[in-house]
C-alpha cells in the first residue's frame, strides 16, 4: 500500500491521536463501561423476552399466527 494513500493518511491520523491520549484513553473507557453498563440495564429491564412468555416453545408458529391473523 502506498504511504501517500488516503486511506492510509486517514488511519495513520487516528492510529497517532490514538497513541498519544493520555487523558483521552481514561475518559474513552468510562465512556464505553457506562454504555455497556447502559444497554445492559435497558435489556435486563425494559426488554423482556417477549417471545418466550407468550409462545410457549413454539416461537414460529406463534410469530406466523400473528402475522397471518392479527387481533
Amino acid at each position: 500500500m502506498k504511504k501517500d494513500n488516503f486511506l492510509w493518511r486517514t488511519f495513520h491520523l487516528y492510529y497517532d491521536g490514538f497513541r498519544q491520549m493520555t487523558l483521552g484513553r481514561t475518559l474513552w473507557a468510562i465512556i464505553l463501561i457506562k454504555l455497556v453498563i447502559i444497554f445492559a440495564v435497558l435489556k435486563l429491564f425494559f426488554f423482556p423476552d417477549f417471545l418466550k412468555t407468550h409462545a410457549g416453545g413454539d416461537e414460529a408458529g406463534y410469530v406466523a399466527t400473528q402475522i397471518l391473523n392479527p387481533k
